[in-house]
């Protein structure tokens, strides 16, 4: 019998990258069409492959990786070194405990919390340092990763999330529940800002305060020229999806109804970053459309 004729696969189409999303062509923060390239790095041995971008808004100096790496991303997934070398001994150990104690220090002029969430708290590190500067404090933590389960286990927070802030289970079942929310260097790799704010004013008590760490667009990959390896990690890249520039942050701050009260850069770890303390406040009642006027009554003959 002659052989059966195999049936024809057609054009080869590319395989879809598993690791990026399509590039944007518009800025995720105004929707500026203004782009320019800020920094690109080729293709080189590391975990993620393909060429790192960070495009840069014309308009409103937002800069961003593009394309957005995802979920899948092997540098989206949970650091694989254990809980100790973000606590140990050594100095880069001892500046995160320093700066983690300087941040916590920044609620001191404030009422005492007695509850507080810690937004992308991974091991719990940052809980653990501020309980020294707030013992009477009873810390939670929220995360993506399972990091946070074994943070809850360690002893360094009270009740652990699993997830985004701005899940909506999350987001419903913390309402108005704490006094101080704090993300330290959270929004900068998180993929909708905006969003992970919103839900941190829902999951606020009135007259809570927010506290924000975030890394300056100057730094830290901003000055980098064309090329240049990524100092001190020979296999990897830097994290951050989104470096927002201060007055953007701040205006967004105040359009979802928070009184800023204090800003100020942070040192010496990391080497540049912006330290911002928002407090919770009544967005104004929405303006009531006045009555429409009555149509005068016509008298039939």
């Amino acid at each position: 019998m002659p052989p059966t004729p195999r049936p024809d696969p057609g054009p080869l189409v590319p395989a879809a990258d598993p690791f990026h999303e399509e590039r944007r062509d518009d800025c995720p923060w105004c929707g500026s069409r203004w782009l320019r390239t800020r920094l690109r790095v080729p293709e080189r041995p590391r975990p993620t492959p393909g060429t790192f971008v960070v495009d840069e808004c014309r308009d409103c100096s937002h800069a961003f990786r593009n394309p957005r790496p995802t979920a899948d991303a092997p540098l989206l997934r949970p650091h694989r070194r254990p809980a100790e070398e973000y606590g140990g001994a050594d100095l880069a150990g001892r500046l995160r405990r320093l700066h983690h104690r300087t941040a916590a220090r920044a609620m001191l002029p404030y009422p005492e919390p007695e509850s507080w969430l810690d937004v992308g708290t991974g091991h719990g590190h940052f809980p653990e340092a501020a309980r020294e500067v707030h013992p009477y404090t009873a810390f939670d933590g929220v995360d993506p990763t399972p990091r946070v389960e074994a943070a809850r286990a360690a002893g360094r927070i009270e009740e652990a999330y699993q997830g985004l802030l701005a899940d909506p289970e999350i987001t419903a079942r913390l309402r108005a529940r704490y006094d101080v929310v704090s993300m330290v260097h959270h929004l900068e790799h998180t993929a909708d800002p905006r969003a992970e704010l919103r839900a941190a004013r829902t999951v606020l008590r009135p007259g809570g305060h927010l506290l924000v760490d975030v890394a300056a667009p100057a730094r830290p990959f901003g000055t980098l020229p064309p090329g240049l390896r990524w100092p001190g990690r020979a296999y990897d890249r830097p994290r951050p999806l989104h470096l927002i520039p201060l007055r953007n942050l701040l205006a967004e701050l105040r359009s979802l109804g928070y009184e800023v009260v204090a800003t100020r850069i942070c040192a010496p770890f990391p080497p540049r970053a912006h330290r911002i303390v928002a407090r919770r406040t009544e967005l104004p009642p929405a303006p009531v459309a006045p009555p429409p006027d009555p149509q005068p009554r016509s008298d039939s003959a």
